[in-house]
């Protein structure tokens, strides 16, 4: 594919509502995507999901992906193994089944050609002050599981592995093919990272970010790597586990695609989205923004 004409491939994490899952799909035309569905999805849900689906889609082998759990890090490994084996990639996005584009195909294309070998995600080295008097080491420290939403947590330190940069941060980013190659050679390499990050607090907000940021890892990631959200997510008000739905209230904010002043490059994506709740607004990004055109016609 010619360097003046990226390609983004999209690696799709679902796990409910069918109709928003293939309007995402949809809006991301012509983009190739990599679909995971949460092995707990039940069957019924799961087969509403892949009914119908473009060529450009490719269902991946299913992984229980609770919440906070490493099954998310597995599922998110597996759907870049696959991108990568596409010609012509040049970026792979990883997207939540609950997010939406904010910016037309166009727009996208266009940063990434401005940003050839850059990879774009909101990261920070640990300690990380927004994440407790730790810093997040607790959730390196201590062996963890999940049940439901709930922590458990084995009071007995251990220690952390060596020669590895911690950071933490956003799930969601889009990577250059390169530092997602230089990812999926580590996790494949390293099985005692692997085994250690299973039993680790919200794996999926360190694994990935900690081996991005070690340069034994990943040469040249701190060079070639846009530290900026792209993902617009209101966490403002309470804290709280996740973020709310989205709604056409939201629509001038989301126009503006900009978290704060700060930030380096616009969004390209925002989050969350649903068919109950946020149905007239997804209408609205997609009058303004040319996206899913067919579905006019229909």
């Amino acid at each position: 594919m010619p360097v003046d004409s990226p390609e983004l491939a999209c690696v799709v994490l679902a796990h409910s509502d069918p109709a928003q899952v293939h309007r995402l799909i949809e809006a991301l035309d012509p983009f190739p995507v990599f679909l995971h569905v949460d092995a707990n999805t039940a069957e019924p849900v799961f087969d509403a999901i892949v009914r119908d689906l473009p060529e450009r889609v490719t269902i991946l082998r299913r992984i229980p992906t609770p919440w906070a759990t490493w099954g998310a890090v597995e599922a998110e490994i597996e759907g870049y193994r696959a991108a990568l084996g596409v010609p012509g990639i040049t970026h792979v996005a990883l997207v939540s089944g609950a997010d939406y584009p904010i910016a037309p195909i166009d727009d996208i294309r266009r940063m990434l050609r401005e940003h050839p070998g850059d990879s774009f995600g909101a990261t920070s080295p640990l300690p990380y002050s927004e994440w407790g008097h730790s810093g997040g080491f607790d959730r390196l420290r201590y062996r963890h599981w999940a049940r439901g939403k709930r922590m458990l947590r084995l009071p007995i330190p251990r220690s952390l592995p060596k020669g590895v940069d911690f950071a933490g941060g956003a799930t969601s980013k889009i990577l250059a093919v390169d530092h997602a190659r230089a990812l999926v050679a580590t996790y494949d390499a390293r099985p005692d990272l692997v085994a250690f990050w299973r039993r680790s607090w919200s794996a999926d907000e360190t694994f990935v970010n900690s081996i991005l940021n070690t340069p034994a890892f990943v040469p040249g990631w701190r060079d070639a790597h846009v530290n900026t959200p792209l993902w617009w997510i209101d966490w403002g008000g309470p804290r709280k586990k996740s973020p709310p739905w989205l709604t056409l209230v939201d629509l001038p904010r989301l126009e503006t695609r900009h978290v704060d002043d700060a930030q380096l490059v616009p969004c390209t994506f925002a989050r969350k989205f649903s068919t109950q709740a946020s149905t007239d607004l997804m209408d609205a990004l997609d009058a303004k923004l040319g996206l899913r055109p067919g579905a006019a016609a229909r």
